[in-house]
């Protein structure tokens, strides 16, 4: 007998969704950097990271998360990243659009300054595991 088909939820989405609600409206909050990237400062990108497999087979999902932060300054940068992992940690446990957060963590916060344009950024690496709601 086969398991019934669970598709898991798309994590970036559901990381999104989350940030977009609970940051300041100031805060340009995607899954990816926006063309004028000086102009839409501050910025919060979350992207799908390394990581995954199942905690539980067939039931939950662990997925990472790379999330890039980029402010003014790098002071700015790094309060940022601080909010944006207090607030995914405190997902744990809740119920979103589509997707029950049984666990977060926070794996890593690197300071990565843009090459390109010099901006201030983070990358803050964090994991989430996850069920269909």
């Amino acid at each position: 007998m086969m398991l019934p088909v669970a598709p898991m939820p798309d994590v970036e989405q559901v990381a999104i969704g989350l940030l977009a609600e609970v940051l300041d409206d100031a805060v340009t909050v995607g899954s990816e950097w926006p063309e004028d990237l000086a102009e839409h400062l501050p910025v919060v990108a979350v992207s799908l990271g390394p990581g995954g497999g199942s905690a539980i087979k067939a039931v939950t999902a662990n997925r990472g998360l790379d999330i890039d932060i980029l402010a003014p300054t790098k002071g700015q940068a790094f309060d940022l990243a601080s909010l944006v992992s207090a607030h995914l940690l405190a997902a744990q446990g809740t119920t979103r659009p589509g997707a029950r957060i049984y666990g977060v963590e926070e794996t890593s916060l690197v300071w990565l300054p843009d090459q390109v344009t010099g901006i201030p950024r983070y990358v803050l690496v964090m994991s989430m595991v996850v069920r269909p709601a």
